[in-house]
């Protein structure tokens, strides 16, 4: 494995998650191998770059086999860091912090949301998809005592910094964006930012010029 992740190319790691879901998928077909070719093919992407992508973290396959479908999952997760389990908090009980409580995927993939928290009066109290909504005044206890890894930002943009910096001072080391706007975290966390209006600009660009497959596969090469 290489000495050093921060070299891999974030579009490598982001078809790690990719390999992944096509594997699991398989396995669940009870599949048993795969080789870099068909695997390749689902994806749009040449075997080459499948095989080049796994090359930055060791050697899976094996000479006239291919890959071992299940072995493959388990080393992708251990890469990915998904077969350990991951504390969230969610902040923000609005509708999008409403429907990440109820996305079971989430669970289902080692990212368990411990606590929600806002800070309206209002929704304070309240239970949301088996949750009891928090003040943000509990959120440093809360991270120290339930040793949350990630936080979940679900927040109106304007206030969305403010947030951002209250979840790193508490010790997050990491932060799910889904607030419209580009956050400055001064490389003290990682960060992954959702933005439903940037990803619907992009489909409709796609429709306008008849252009098919994934404009994130194609660019991020």
């Amino acid at each position: 494995m290489t000495s050093s992740r921060s070299k891999i190319p974030r579009a490598t790691v982001k078809r790690l998650s990719l390999y992944l879901r096509e594997l699991e998928s398989r396995h669940n077909q009870n599949q048993k191998t795969i080789n870099s070719k068909q695997l390749g093919d689902v994806l749009s992407l040449t075997d080459a770059q499948v095989r080049k992508d796994l090359a930055y973290f060791g050697q899976f396959g094996y000479p006239g086999v291919g890959y071992r479908i299940l072995e493959l999952i388990e080393n992708l997760r251990r890469i990915l860091g998904t077969d350990r389990k991951w504390n969230a908090v969610v902040i923000g009980a609005g509708n999008i912090g409403r429907a990440i409580m109820a996305y079971q995927r989430f669970r289902q993939k080692g990212f368990e949301v411990v606590a929600v928290l806002d800070n309206d009066r209002s929704v304070v109290g309240q239970v949301i998809s088996g949750h009891h909504v928090r003040p943000m005044s509990d959120l440093n206890d809360l991270v120290q005592q339930r040793d949350v890894k990630i936080g979940i930002l679900a927040v109106p943009a304007p206030v969305a910094q403010e947030v951002a910096d209250q979840l790193i001072e508490a010790g997050v080391q990491g932060i799910l964006n889904f607030a419209p706007v580009r956050l400055d975290v001064h490389d003290a966390v990682g960060i992954t930012s959702v933005d439903f209006s940037v990803a619907l600009e992009q489909l409709a660009f796609q429709i306008s010029l008849g252009v098919t497959g994934s404009l994130e596969e194609e660019n991020d090469q």
